[in-house]
């Protein structure tokens, strides 16, 4: 009974751990608003939240002190408006630099300055043709005071910087950016910086009202959207944007350039006339974003690992012009309480909850004791697994890969030990999304208890006494 009881405190220390340590998963702290909580309540639920990082559009300081000795890593901003001066003046960029990182810094944790905001896209070309030299003298500002190592340079990107993105092999760069592209990568991949880009399924959702369309973008059951060139059947729209970008800094021959999501997220309210805004759609989104990217499955192009995240926005922005949609972007209202739950808290009274799919896995909120476990006779005791034997749970034959990514998914997104199916596990080879399903379903069963419940993932998986391991890929096993 010891050992038992020291497997599942094992098992909630583990889960724990990996709901608390998840540093791909950031968000957008806008201020366009008259409303929002002072700077240390938003620090202490920051904190409160398995939210890892904050990008500002800014530098205000009131909020880089308040994030002081969190852990909390910080993006600040350059405006648009500093471009001119921090490509002209390296005296200005080390003033700018001075006043915005190291009148702060270690305390509050800055880990990127991104210099303008969709640049390339606003049609500026002054802005364009400075932007380079601007980040390049920021980035000279932080080698002098010894952080250039420490603190990357970067700007962000609208996804309209792709001349091409379907299908996904296939994404280029707009080359009327030319010269300006190259130089700005060729920074990134001397820098180490990241591409930071702002992918948004929503607005692809607005463009393309289909059904179909709306499932591929919200992680959805759906057929796919087949890639010819790489035989590659993306299952939703965020990875697509991702393969996308990342077929285009491969073209570029700038593969090695790390990407990161800027930005992306869903209204849950608009105007009368918007399609696509609902608390379903937005909490459908951002719940199975996150729980794609708690995985660890990554995209089809980077595998076994999750692209830095930042989710939009932490708060509404009600002074924000145009659609209603603009202003319902926020996760948190200003009293601090969630406009809705995708599973970020890190309170025990607020476990994450399955996201609203259909067909998701069943399984319980929380592992039975040994104690609860009331072993269910199978309804066709002929064919049922021999108790005295070892038994795994796996899945059924002729169960779709979009159900088994989706179990995939749920599996790995609640902090089941999914190492193992990763690239350089034991069990990533074959990699295909059968067998990773199957390990993943089977360490749930073993792990959570042995109850058919745990083994049952909408009657996509079933008992049985033979044993799938393989080579040096060992399955748990465990008895009726």
């Amino acid at each position: 009974m010891a050992i038992i009881l020291l497997h599942i405190v094992a098992f909630f220390v583990m889960a724990f751990n990996v709901a608390n340590c998840q540093s791909f998963i950031g968000v957008n702290y806008g201020q366009v608003a008259d409303n929002l909580p002072p700077p240390s309540s938003t620090a202490k639920l920051l904190q409160s939240t398995s939210i890892q990082k904050v990008r500002l559009y800014g530098s205000d300081p009131a909020i880089i002190k308040a994030l002081a000795n969190t852990g909390i890593g910080i993006v600040i901003g350059a405006a648009n408006g500093d471009i001119p001066a921090l490509a002209s003046d390296p005296n200005y960029a080390s003033n700018w630099v001075s006043t915005n990182v190291l009148a702060f810094y270690p305390a509050s944790n800055i880990i990127l300055i991104t210099v303008g905001n969709e640049v390339l896209t606003s049609g500026d070309q002054g802005l364009v043709s400075q932007l380079v030299p601007a980040m390049q003298n920021v980035q000279n500002a932080l080698n002098s005071a010894s952080l250039g190592g420490k603190i990357k340079v970067s700007t962000v990107h609208a996804m309209s910087v792709l001349k091409q993105s379907e299908p996904p092999s296939s994404g280029s760069f707009d080359p009327s950016f030319g010269d300006v592209m190259k130089a700005l990568l060729a920074f990134c991949s001397a820098t180490g910086s990241p591409f930071a880009i702002n992918p948004y399924p929503y607005f692809a959702y607005r463009s393309d009202t289909r059904p179909e369309t709306l499932a591929f973008c919200l992680f959805q059951p759906n057929q796919g959207r087949f890639d010819s060139n790489t035989n590659i059947n993306y299952m939703n729209m965020f990875d697509a944007q991702v393969d996308a970008i990342k077929s285009a800094l491969n073209s570029m021959g700038r593969g090695n350039v790390e990407i990161v999501v800027a930005e992306t997220g869903w209204p849950y309210k608009g105007d009368d006339n918007e399609v696509g805004p609902s608390v379903e759609n937005a909490k459908a989104y951002n719940g199975n974003l996150i729980a794609h990217l708690r995985s660890m499955v990554g995209t089809p192009l980077m595998p076994g690992k999750s692209v830095d995240t930042y989710l939009f926005a932490l708060y509404d922005e009600n002074l924000k012009p145009g659609p209603g949609s603009e202003r319902a972007f926020g996760l948190f209202k200003p009293d601090l309480t969630m406009t809705y739950d995708v599973g970020l808290s890190k309170s025990a009274s607020q476990t994450p909850t399955t996201p609203t799919v259909p067909k998701t896995p069943t399984v319980p909120t929380t592992p039975k004791t040994p104690s609860a476990v009331v072993p269910k006779t199978p309804t066709n005791p002929s064919t049922a697994p021999n108790p005295n034997k070892g038994v795994w749970c796996l899945p059924k034959k002729g169960v779709s890969e979009t159900q088994l990514q989706a179990n995939i998914d749920y599996v790995c997104g609640h902090g089941f030990d999914c190492s193992p199916i990763q690239p350089g596990g034991a069990c990533f080879e074959p990699n295909t999304v059968a067998s990773h399903a199957a390990y993943a379903m089977n360490i749930l069963y073993q792990t959570a208890g042995h109850d058919a419940q745990n083994c049952d993932f909408s009657q996509t998986a079933t008992l049985s006494s033979n044993n799938p391991s393989y080579d040096s890929c060992n399955y748990p096993s465990g008895s009726t």
